[in-house]
């Protein structure tokens, strides 16, 4: 009967079934759910990321249970294109790939292909049922159209998905909502001119990511009544801007205690264009200070800002505790693989920046958690170099599924299966603003194709955790030695720039 035990967790364990020995019956074992939820501009400072300060008791209860992914990194710093990576599976080949229209240009419209568009698309070809909701590629809704148009019904991932849902509320469309204050208002209807953070006395579904947790709550109960596996996708929106929360997620901090950026001045040795104005924050018309590389805002209002972006970090982590109790009350979570997953960091006042975008350690390292049934040594971190890409070749390993094309990303699925030892050398690479970034576990080598200088940088985080300065002019023989990892990377964007 041991035996019998023992062989049941092997099998549950690697999401396959051996193969029966002549005359024997084939063993049932239902494959592995997905429950896949990614959330939007989410920076590894939570509590499960050794961040005290914090109140992120949800997520942290997925780590204990799970593997932390320590240093995960994006391929993309910006929304589309990053989404566009990992679902995929593959970097980016040209600079289409590198905008938040990625899907509207690669996969829109466009028919089913000998190829999987996605690897939702390639589950779903393998007997799952894929359900989406909220913002899983680019539009908060899978659908194509501007942030003042009506809904379309153009979808970004034509082929991927089984059925698709976002309550828009009281907001209409799913951009509205994406963009929403509690009243019904929205950053558009208001020609900008509204504050880039709201706390309200209200409850969590005055916001749009209380009612995409209360839908993935009730697809969960309806999917338990059904035979075949499924896999679910739940894309928050916050803590995008505007930094809108209850006003009782605000109440968890002190404003006055909390820690300003480690870094908060532009890094020596590098040109402002690496860098940018924050822009993106500054459309928020109401907002009292506007930072600059050359203005940086006062600790008074980085404060505020940093106060208003963890209350929604607090708020989003409700949302996922009420998704992750819902697994747990339907039974679910005792075969279901759950990923959590950040499209990438957002500086916030570090290097001067309000905003991702950049090449920096801090638009790029975003948080991962992987939590597999009956996995060992579950709650204990992995330090290991990851990137965006490998999600896709994991999720393929633990559920026994044939990749249908070359993937760039490596699988994960040892680092899942086994108790985290001494990582082995990998690399992460990513793609922006005319440059080609590679992270290693002690670097960051990034090289520009632009005039302006200098056009490579070098960070050693061991001697310089925070980012502060530029040593590729110190330290040319680490800059020839890993300069060949970027150049001889078989991807054409390189091309696309030397020729531009």
């Amino acid at each position: 009967m041991q035996h019998i035990r023992s062989l049941l967790f092997y099998v549950l364990l690697l999401g396959g079934i051996p193969a029966p020995a002549m005359g024997q019956q084939k063993p049932v074992v239902k494959a592995y759910n997905i429950l896949f939820i990614a959330i939007d501009d989410l920076r590894p400072e939570l509590g499960a990321y050794g961040k005290s300060y914090m109140r992120t008791p949800h997520m942290d209860r997925l780590a204990r249970t799970g593997r932390v992914f320590l240093n995960h990194y994006v391929n993309v710093p910006t929304c589309g294109a990053s989404r566009y990576a990992m679902l995929t599976g593959r970097l980016p080949q040209i600079p289409a790939a590198l905008t938040n229209e990625a899907f509207e240009i690669f996969t829109a419209g466009e028919p089913r292909k000998p190829q999987p568009e996605s690897f939702v698309e390639l589950f779903r070809r393998n007997g799952y049922t894929t359900i989406g909701i909220g913002k899983i590629s680019h539009a908060p809704d899978g659908r194509v159209y501007g942030y003042n148009a009506s809904a379309s019904d153009k979808q970004e991932l034509p082929n991927s998905w089984d059925a698709f849902y976002l309550d828009a509320g009281k907001w209409g469309t799913g951009w509205n909502a994406f963009f929403g204050y509690a009243g019904g208002a929205n950053r558009q209807g208001m020609k900008n001119e509204v504050f880039p953070y709201e706390d309200k006395d209200v409850p969590d579904t005055a916001y749009p990511d209380g009612l995409t947790a209360r839908l993935a709550a009730a697809q969960l109960a309806a999917l338990k009544k059904q035979s075949t596996p499924f896999l679910l996708a739940v894309g928050f929106f916050k803590p995008h801007l505007p930094f809108n929360a209850p006003k009782k997620y605000w109440d968890q901090y002190d404003e006055q205690t909390l820690p300003l950026s480690a870094a908060p001045d532009m890094p020596a040795s590098v040109n402002s264009k690496s860098l940018h104005n924050s822009n993106e924050f500054n459309q928020y018309k109401k907002g009292i200070e506007k930072p600059a590389l050359k203005t940086p805002v006062s600790d008074a209002y980085a404060r505020k800002l940093r106060h208003a972006y963890f209350a929604a970090v607090s708020y989003v982590d409700a949302q996922v505790g009420k998704v992750l109790d819902a697994l747990a009350e339907t039974g679910l979570d005792k075969n279901t693989i759950v990923v959590l997953w950040g499209d990438h960091g957002w500086h916030l006042g570090d290097e001067r920046v309000w905003g991702k975008h950049t090449l920096s350690e801090y638009a790029l390292r975003s948080p991962l958690m992987i939590r597999v049934p009956g996995m060992p040594a579950a709650g204990v971190p992995s330090g290991k170099i990851v990137q965006s890409v490998d999600i896709y070749p994991t999720l393929l390993e633990l559920a026994g599924v044939v990749a249908a094309d070359t993937l760039d990303g490596r699988s994960l699925y040892a680092e899942l299966v086994h108790r985290p030892g001494k990582p082995e050398p990998s690399i992460a690479y990513s793609y922006f603003n005319r440059g080609i970034s590679i992270r290693t576990s002690r670097y960051r080598l990034t090289k520009y194709y632009r005039k302006e200088m200098p056009v490579i940088e070098l960070y050693d985080y061991t001697t310089d955790p925070h980012e502060t300065r530029n040593q590729a002019a110190q330290f040319p023989s680490v800059v020839n030695r890993l300069l060949p990892l970027i150049e001889s990377k078989k991807t054409s964007i390189e091309q696309y720039w030397r020729e531009k």
